[in-house]
């Protein structure tokens, strides 16, 4: 993995990147190909379309936007939609998210953002010594099978494809101890 590639995995919407003003869809858009734009696999990806935040609005994941523009607050909530989606379901995400959508007079989402990227980086970090200690054991296998590089390699897609479904299990499973949105007293 190249020095560039490890610099994009930790790649965030930090909160000063976000104007002080409210943007209109297409600045949002323009927005996360920015700061994502690194992190595409393939030149023709896209970060984020106008459809996908329609739908996130249309999926009761967005709090009202208002006169077609979004606030600093829909662009830290798409962000975190933005990373919840590519493990989650768009139920999960309303599940996981809704008490931070539905208490936010009460607990501020921008604090709440902020203490994510907080948790976030040092999560890169540890993922980093992590990352290395465990092709070093991935590494001693192959060595045991005698096997090339490639095979190698594979191991340890295989050993990240495990692991990020131990995390995704585990995500789910806490979002199944919340409380149900749809069982709350009104």
């Amino acid at each position: 993995m190249t020095e560039a590639n490890h610099n994009n995995l930790g790649r965030m919407i930090r909160q000063e990147d976000i104007p002080q003003i409210d943007l209109y869809m297409d600045q949002v858009i323009q927005l996360f190909e920015q700061v994502f734009g690194d992190t595409k696999r393939h030149d023709g990806d896209k970060i984020m379309t106008k459809t996908m935040i329609n739908n996130y609005a249309k999926g009761g994941l967005l709090f009202p936007i208002h006169n077609k523009r979004y606030t600093k607050e829909h662009i830290m909530l798409i962000a975190l939609i933005y990373e919840l989606k590519g493990v989650l379901s768009m139920n999960d995400i309303k599940a996981a998210l809704y008490a931070v959508t539905e208490q936010r007079k009460e607990l501020p989402l921008g604090d709440i953002y902020h203490h994510y990227l907080a948790i976030a980086d040092d999560n890169a970090i540890r993922f980093m010594a992590d990352f290395e200690s465990e092709w070093e054991r991935v590494k001693g296998h192959a060595e045991e099978m005698q096997a090339d590089g490639d095979v190698q390699q594979v191991l340890m897609i295989l050993s990240c494809i495990n692991q990020s479904n131990l995390y995704r299990r585990m995500a789910e499973n806490l979002i199944d101890g919340l409380e149900d949105p749809d069982q709350r007293d009104l």
